[in-house]
């Protein structure tokens, strides 16, 4: 056992640099930007993610695209289970035995499920090892930099046995989750994220802990699931006035909503029925003022509706 792996007596070896590109050679990967892989070679990271998780001996862990180990290996000296989700299909053949070797007292902890992570709603796999008795309490993960908003609402959405975790993200995207209303960076990934979780940033991580290095830096955002704003609105209407009022970010809600409410007028009613300034922009409003939006809107809009089909009706012959 290497000092740089970490190496304990009873607890897991931790993977440095040339373990990281060993395996990779082994296993005849080559780190694709295409799935946006970066993998771990710093062991003090992986056990800085599972400290920021706040995750203990209770919690079973969700990891999405594993990749070759690196902050699996940490996680399960620290949970009673590990659920790794993984696309490749070669790490994810791989993962069982890389466990198996760098942490034998652990390797019953883990359980790999090999699929696309932005399918969670349509797996099988979702009446096994992601719900019901022992589903995952926590997700904790080193998110590919392509699709990390997209997995992280999936995971929110679909798995509400998730109540806390923590995630290690582009920069620009750990600021952007993470950001309040009234931020230039605030928009559809924090008020999305924010309707599921309290979300805050909570380190910073260098570049060079990574292989292949990326060109930015990352962050780790950690989340506390909460309710959802109280509200008559579902979250697919809540969010379709998200998506309206940031598509141009320029545009008064007012603007921006109009095509949605069927004209300016029946917008600014909405609004104004809901509490907002129509004047406002979308990057002022926090999730509980869109969800109030969404409310009005619908009811704005069947109000009118149904105004124009009493007039229809009173213009048939024979009335």
């Amino acid at each position: 056992m290497s000092e740089a792996s970490g190496a304990t007596s009873a607890g897991p070896r931790l993977l440095g640099p040339a373990e990281v590109r060993a395996l990779a050679s082994e296993l005849g990967i080559r780190p694709t930007k295409q799935r946006g892989q970066n993998f771990v070679t710093d062991p003090n990271t992986v056990r800085r993610v599972v400290r920021a998780a706040g995750v203990g001996s209770r919690d079973v862990v969700l990891e999405i695209g594993p990749g070759l180990g690196s902050l699996t290996l940490a996680l399960l000296d620290a949970v009673t289970q590990v659920v790794a989700v993984e696309i490749d299909d070669a790490l994810a053949a791989a993962l069982p035995r890389t466990v198996a070797r760098f942490a034998p007292g652990q390797a019953d902890r883990l359980s790999v499920v090999h699929a696309d992570a932005l399918q969670l709603a349509r797996l099988p796999e979702r009446a096994g090892a992601l719900t019901g008795p022992g589903a995952p309490t926590a997700l904790v993960a080193n998110l590919p930099y392509n699709v990390a908003v997209p997995v992280l609402l999936e995971v929110l959405a679909h798995l509400p046995s998730i109540q806390h975790g923590l995630v290690m993200v582009q920069l620009e995207v750990a600021d952007r989750l993470a950001a309040t209303p009234g931020s230039k960076i605030y928009g559809i990934p924090s008020v999305k994220t924010a309707w599921y979780a309290e979300v805050r940033k909570v380190g910073l991580v260098g570049r060079t802990v990574f292989w292949p290095q990326p060109n930015v830096d990352s962050g780790l955002v950690a989340f506390t699931r909460r309710p959802p704003p109280s509200t008559s609105a579902s979250r697919d209407e809540v969010f379709t006035v998200v998506d309206a009022a940031f598509g141009q970010r320029r545009k008064t809600v007012r603007s921006a909503l109009a095509g949605l409410a069927g004209s300016p007028r029946l917008a600014e009613e909405a609004l104004r029925s809901a509490g907002v300034d129509p004047a406002a922009r979308g990057e002022r409003l926090d999730v509980a003022a869109f969800a109030r939006i969404a409310e009005g809107l619908r009811a704005t809009v069947s109000e009118h509706n149904q105004s124009d089909d009493a007039r229809t009706s009173e213009r048939k012959p024979g009335r």
